[in-house]
């Protein structure tokens, strides 16, 4: 696969760019108890919002015996490279982008596993509204923007294999998401492979059209994510947060509506892109299993074949089975 690097800038002084931008721009917004400098801090990192506004919405956090100290980041990349700084205490992310960033710091963990319901709509390849390219085997030759190691870099993978093309026969383009809908703006690109909500900004607002989406292509599972240092030093604070989410999770089922309201405040997403992006992601807690285990290797396994890491590791290591127990049975009044 021919790799164009765009970004002159050292990959790990560009991450903790961004770290330092997110933190600083994410803010210190509390949720639970009133107020109170002596209570605990959970510091729970978010992308475009998604978390921070479901427990906003469900006032799933009310009560909470501690602070939350949200920080907002624009990819899973950052948000791991944060994670794994040690900045943050927990976060969410996809599986793919969890995974490769696990197979280069292991000392990250899975704590919670989420099936998307309708999670492959979420992800896809778009191109400009006057593109030629009307199927995946059009893509041939083209160049593909996309962030490397994420879910729409995986999705790319085994869309190419089903279409029964190679890897070198496109040529993928390692960009962020701000600097991807630029590139494809600009006809720099051919085709973006990406995920919520940029795939909504691009179709409802830019003009793009989907080429094809993740639907019986991905089995979209989410993560929650936390360090080896937060599981220890913070259990009880984690272990609430994520029963609170759980409830959060139930009741948006309900009030996509009232919870696409809040993200847009939050975020500043237009309404029509909250809405759809919630409609197409749909999350519901489910038990960590050693066959969820053994499927998400695969994900790994493409990856390395692909190249993008040096080999598969050890996966039993990179999920913590002990929050199972709490995960489903959320505390009696929530």
């Amino acid at each position: 696969m021919t790799l164009l690097h765009r970004s002159s800038r050292p990959a790990r002084g560009l991450a903790l760019t961004l770290i330092c931008a997110a933190l600083v721009l994410g803010g210190c917004s509390r949720g639970g108890a009133a107020a109170g400098g002596d209570l605990p801090v959970l510091k729970v990192a978010d992308q475009k919002g998604t978390i921070k506004a479901v427990m906003l919405a469900s006032h799933a956090l009310d009560g909470a015996p501690y602070r939350v100290e949200w920080s907002e980041f624009p990819s899973a990349q950052t948000l791991l490279e944060a994670l794994g700084a040690g900045a943050v205490d927990a976060g969410g992310a996809g599986d793919a982008p969890f995974l490769f960033a696990y197979a280069n710091n292991p000392k990250l963990k899975v704590a919670q596993i989420y099936r998307l319901e309708h999670g492959g709509r979420s992800v896809a390849v778009i191109v400009g509204k006057n593109s030629p390219i009307k199927a995946v085997a059009d893509l041939k030759g083209r160049k593909i923007a996309t962030g490397k190691g994420s879910i729409g870099h995986y999705l790319l993978l085994r869309l190419l294999a089903q279409a029964h093309l190679k890897p070198s026969d496109v040529q993928v383009v390692y960009l962020a998401p701000g600097d991807a809908k630029a590139a494809l703006s600009s006809g720099a690109v051919d085709a973006w492979s990406t995920w919520s909500p940029y795939v909504g900004l691009e179709v409802l607002h830019g003009g793009g059209r989907v080429v094809a989406n993740g639907v019986g292509v991905l089995n979209v599972y989410g993560f929650q994510a936390a360090s080896d240092a937060s599981i220890r030093d913070k259990r009880p604070q984690l272990a609430d947060f994520l029963h609170r989410l759980t409830v959060a999770q139930q009741w948006e089922k309900n009030h996509l509506g009232d919870y696409a309201t809040v993200l847009s405040k939050e975020t500043g997403l237009p309404w029509d892109v909250a809405f759809d992006m919630l409609s197409n992601y749909r999350p519901v807690t489910v038990p960590m299993t050693p066959a969820i285990v053994q499927e998400e290797r695969n994900v790994l396994q493409l990856f390395a074949d692909d190249g993008v890491i040096a080999a598969v590791p050890p996966t039993d290591g990179a999920f913590d089975f002990s929050f199972n127990a709490p995960v489903g049975n959320p505390p009696a009044g929530h």
